[in-house]
């Protein structure tokens, strides 16, 4: 059957009064200008109440909020957040007792350590990887290696044994450090490792034995942690893969052994909506439970700075 040209009628059309419907958008909801010299909880309130700067004050508010309640604050962060000069506030908000416990990816660890032992860390890896030079920092190598096998010997988890050593060699940037500063704090870091990701994997000194180890009970430590986390906060930054992974892992185990996770707020913060930090921290965690999952598209050097000041202008 082949169709006339008809035109549709619209006389029978039903329409409402426009105050009646339910609208997204609201002119309340809309941000304020701001006058030069205000203060930046003037500014910070003064966002719109709308999609991406909605979301950031709701991340502030589960901060402070648990903060003020005793709940855990959990961190996972991977290299980029490092690489981007961040570890200055991160190290702030752990003085501040904004973090319950630190995990990190094997990259994250390594630009940690490099910074607090040169001052610098990012190799440039198209000109190095040419003439063979990529991951070969002899400290780096050598030095971590040793670190990972002397904590295997230990009985230690990685994280735990590598700021320990880092504590001890008191390097000049120390104080640029999230691993020793946890050593000092008593901050529970974990490092989470895929074998043959991490630079120092390419050095004879590796030992797979220790490296497998120590990060196997750095997950135990971690999800020791997450059953913590009912009405806390857990934050990831930077990690597009491991990190996610091993959080949904941790999650199923501590609600196998009957930590409900009641009130979890989980938080993504990274460039783009990425497939497992989407699914396996913003939306399986909390699915089906009064918890929130929340995504922060943006730059970490711009994003983590903006929300420990609101969160210590809120204190």
């Amino acid at each position: 059957m082949i169709f006339p040209y008809d035109e549709f009628d619209l006389s029978g059309i039903k329409s409402y009064p426009l105050a009646s419907r339910h609208s997204k958008a609201r002119a309340e909801d809309f941000a304020r200008p701001v006058v030069r010299g205000t203060t930046f909880k003037t500014w910070f309130d003064s966002l719109p109440s709308i999609l991406g700067a909605a979301d950031l004050h709701r991340v502030v508010s589960a901060i402070v909020l648990a903060r003020k309640n005793g709940r855990g604050i959990v961190w996972g962060v991977g290299a980029h957040v490092i690489k981007t000069g961040v570890s200055p506030v991160l190290i702030d908000l752990m003085h501040r007792g904004y973090v319950s416990a630190l995990a990190m990816n094997g990259a994250g660890l390594i630009h940690d350590f490099e910074i607090a032992l040169a001052g610098a860390t990012s190799e440039d890896v198209d000109e190095a990887l040419g003439p063979g030079r990529f991951g070969m920092a002899q400290e780096t190598g050598t030095l971590l290696n040793e670190a990972i096998r002397r904590g295997h010997e230990q009985g230690k988890g990685l994280g735990q044994a590598v700021a320990a050593y880092l504590a001890e060699l008191k390097p000049a940037h120390a104080d640029r450090s999230l691993a020793v500063t946890a050593h000092r704090l008593g901050i529970p870091l974990t490092v989470h490792v895929a074998m043959g990701t991490d630079i120092i994997h390419m050095h004879p000194a590796a030992s797979g034995a220790a490296i497998g180890a120590t990060s196997l009970r750095d997950f135990r430590y971690f999800t020791a942690s997450v059953a913590r986390l009912e009405r806390g906060v857990y934050l990831n930054c930077g990690s597009a893969v491991v990190l996610p992974e091993v959080f949904l892992k941790a999650v199923a185990l501590a609600r196998n052994h009957g930590a409900p996770l009641d009130g979890l707020t989980t938080v993504n913060i990274d460039f783009l909506r990425m497939y497992r930090p989407q699914i396996n921290v913003v939306t399986r965690p909390v699915a089906g439970t009064d918890g929130v999952g929340i995504s922060l598209v943006g730059h970490h050097e711009v994003l983590i700075p903006l929300i420990a000041a609101a969160v210590l202008d809120a204190e």
